[in-house]
């Protein structure tokens, strides 16, 4: 009985142990983030902007993003908080998502802008076949462990 309840915890405590390392080690490893003077100066020029918020119907305590999201020809600039994460990328969809569900049945449509390393700040380069016009929304997913984190719409 002794040898069970041993055996119980310690698996318990690997088990914590292995959700609170999946969850600090982006935190970690995370590059430091653009500064504001850097941001403000990719922010001119921008053609759209969303705002990101924290209560879609697909975001929760452990997957959020707030902030704004401005896009120029050539940039795609977020200013704001995101929930810390592992393997986060931009995406750019045809319409506005809120949800995983709904988000999954248009990613073969989305074009996939590039991964979101820092969670209070980006600057991404659009690749070159980024035309603007053909989307409506951003989402900013996790591909790891196939999460929506936060959306916006930056065209009716």
């Amino acid at each position: 009985m002794k040898k069970l309840l041993l055996l119980i915890t310690h698996a318990g405590a690997l088990l914590v142990g292995i959700a609170l390392g999946i969850y600090l080690l982006p935190i970690l490893v995370e590059p430091e983030s653009p500064g504001a003077e850097a941001i403000a100066a990719s922010q001119s020029g921008a053609l759209f902007s969303t705002d990101f918020k924290r209560d879609l119907k697909g975001s929760d305590f452990l997957h959020w993003g707030e902030g704004r999201l401005t896009l120029s020809a050539n940039q795609a600039v977020f200013e704001g908080e995101l929930a810390p994460g592992p393997d986060y990328y931009l995406y750019l969809v045809p319409q506005f998502v809120e949800d995983e569900a709904s988000f999954l049945n248009i990613k073969s449509q989305a074009l996939q802008v590039g991964p979101v390393k820092t969670f209070g700040g980006f600057i991404l380069d659009l690749p070159a076949n980024a035309d603007l016009q053909n989307y409506r929304a951003a989402v900013i997913w996790c591909e790891r462990f196939g999460e929506f984190i936060t959306a916006g719409q930056f065209r009716n």
